[in-house]
């Protein structure tokens, strides 16, 4: 059986931290399995939770009145969903539904906060990591809005 250190030390979101981080995300984790369909977390939520995917695939969406839901984003093993536990006020911004059976490394919002504010070297790393995840998946948002929409006349040449 392995052990959640060695499950944060093989996910390429954290794999990469000093060995004692390791140890101080492992005893906020806890192994979670998500059947398909269900929700990881809920839009509006309190963000108690982040997810380090280690199988399966999650779709983040927004729900729509009379569209239904619209998919942001789906993302798979190696990723990461659920960070708004950073910032205030700490609320989900979308839906994060398994489209196949996810198991994944949960992290505690409310107790990986108070370990960044105690060791401000871990906060300012996990925030350095959670801003680059933040900037590429705006990045890649646009992306998706120019496909869909075209490219801007004002961008033509």
């Amino acid at each position: 059986m392995e052990t959640l250190e060695h499950e944060l030390r093989s996910h390429p979101f954290v794999g990469d931290l000093e060995p004692a981080y390791l140890t101080l995300l492992a005893g906020c984790a806890a192994n979670v399995e998500f059947p398909a369909g269900r929700f990881l977390f809920r839009e509006g939520a309190h963000a108690s939770r982040c997810f380090l995917i280690r199988e399966g695939k999650v779709k983040l969406e927004v729900a729509t009145l009379g569209r239904g839901p619209i998919i942001i984003e789906t993302l798979g093993a190696g990723e990461v969903t659920g960070f708004s536990w950073l910032l205030e006020p700490h609320m989900y911004q979308f839906d994060g539904r398994a489209i196949e059976p996810v198991r994944a490394v949960a992290l505690d919002g409310d107790g990986l906060r108070a370990r960044c504010e105690q060791d401000p070297r871990l906060g300012f790393e996990l925030m350095r990591r959670f801003a680059r995840l933040a900037t590429e998946r705006l990045q890649a948002t646009r992306l998706r809005l120019l496909d869909v929409y075209g490219t801007p006349h004002a961008l033509r040449y």
